[in-house]
């Protein structure tokens, strides 16, 4: 079943982000949890870095681990989920112009009480990320859990609005990379997703 995409489009229109519920299903993102797993005990994840000389900082600033997902080494499932971003590429295509060619996405695993400090995803030198996506694959969330995605919203009065996005299975945040501002908030659990970015050639 394919997901509805207009409440994410609307959102960023309206407020440069969007959000939808179940963009994967519960059996979507629990065999993409296990693929995660599977991948990490394998020793094939990395430290996270900053910029795109991949400059590795302190876990106080960043702490995660990541894997790429390389479309000619996908299992079926990560095939799967590339397949279904394809789809929503080429309907933003068709309704916001964008002129998107491809997306990067990566495994992200968050330690608990680990996080990433406020920041904007564009590069100063490559300007081709132009919408950022991030698909949750945590289970039972709770509030208590922390974890939220903070997104700084500028405001027209010049000041400033926080939105919390909990981090909950299955749930999709797009955003605009070269204009939001966001925090990744610690958590007291693990904090599990798949992360990336639609860029133009």
């Amino acid at each position: 079943m394919t997901p509805d995409f207009d409440p994410i489009i609307d959102g960023i229109l309206a407020n440069g982000y969007g959000i939808v519920d179940l963009f994967l299903s519960a059996d979507e993102t629990a065999a993409l949890a296990r693929q995660l797993r599977s991948r990490h005990e394998a020793g094939q994840f990395r430290q996270a870095a900053i910029g795109n000389q991949s400059v590795v900082v302190e876990t106080s600033i960043r702490g995660d681990e990541i894997r790429w997902i390389d479309e000619a080494t996908a299992t079926s499932d990560e095939a799967a989920f590339l397949d279904r971003i394809d789809q929503f590429i080429a309907y933003v295509n068709r309704t916001c112009y964008l002129g998107l060619q491809e997306g990067e996405f990566h495994y992200a695993l968050y330690p608990a009480g680990t996080g990433y400090k406020r920041h904007l995803d564009r590069f100063r030198s490559d300007s081709r990320r132009k919408l950022s996506v991030i698909c949750y694959l945590n289970t039972d969330w709770q509030d208590s859990d922390g974890g939220q995605l903070a997104l700084f919203l500028p405001q027209d009065d010049g000041s400033e609005r926080t939105e919390l996005v909990a981090p909950i299975g299955g749930r999709l945040v797009c955003f605009e990379s070269d204009r939001l501002e966001h925090e990744v908030r610690p958590a007291t659990r693990e904090r599990l997703s798949l992360t990336g970015w639609l860029k133009t050639r």
